[in-house]
């Protein structure tokens, strides 16, 4: 008699044989073990997986993924190891920090393409933000939420320069498990969120500058600042709009 593998234990009840889906549900079936009482409500289609077969993520609903959590260890571990190869390969900090931004762009790209998706497959008439302070209001609450699980603290605009604007954030999870040694007390782990930022800023139209800055206090010693400087065509078309 031929032996069939054990089935993966993620599957759910799966044929073995070549016989129809009807013989093996029939209660006159030879082992009482696979003998099943009939039931019209029972979806008798089963099918059979291919060796090696496994759940394609692209498959999955990305809506019933909306609120699902990543291990915050898991997520520790990795960009730890992206920081510790990134930093191999480069002869300074500003190159560090540049190239933290580089992978936080391309982050922030796919971020805003599934945050558009979800909007427009949910509304009926999704909304587009054409002014930019509705549009930093929506990185600092929708966008923070949707990659760090919350908002972020706070946004300011710069008294000195009307292009510039800020969003702080006191305790940025990317950097709870990061320890940085004193010959890089200057480096900003958070230029990968600075990057996430100016990929959803120049998807939506508001191209931009984002840079990271350690700004610590004594109550958050790992407070930072995400600064923002906005290009010109920016400001003129926000005064047109006015």
């Amino acid at each position: 008699m031929q032996q069939y593998g054990q089935p993966h234990s993620r599957f759910s009840v799966l044929s073995g044989s070549s016989l129809s889906s009807a013989e093996h549900l029939s209660p006159t079936a030879t082992s009482a073990r696979l003998s099943l009482p009939s039931a019209p409500s029972i979806n008798t289609t089963l099918s059979i997986p291919k060796p090696g077969f496994r759940p394609n993520i692209y498959d999955r609903n990305v809506n019933k993924t909306r609120t699902t959590e990543v291990s915050a260890s898991a997520f520790a571990f990795l960009f730890s190891e992206v920081v510790q190869y990134t930093q191999k390969r480069v002869s300074g900090i500003n190159d560090l920090e540049r190239r933290l931004n580089t992978l936080g762009y391309r982050v922030g790209m796919r971020v805003l393409e599934l945050m558009v998706w979800r909007a427009e497959s949910s509304s009926k008439a999704p909304k587009r933000e054409v002014r930019f302070l509705p549009a930093l209001m929506s990185i600092h609450t929708q966008v923070w939420r949707a990659v760090f699980g919350r908002p972020a603290d706070a946004v300011e605009k710069s008294v000195e320069n009307e292009d510039e604007y800020m969003i702080i954030d006191n305790d940025p999870p990317i950097e709870r498990h990061i320890s940085v040694p004193r010959d890089l007390n200057t480096l900003s782990c958070s230029s990968f969120t600075a990057g996430i930022v100016e990929a959803v800023l120049d998807g939506l139209g508001f191209p931009a500058r984002v840079t990271a800055h350690s700004t610590p206090t004594q109550q958050h010693p790992s407070r930072t600042t995400i600064l923002i400087k906005l290009e010109k065509s920016v400001l003129e078309r926000e005064e047109v709009l006015k």
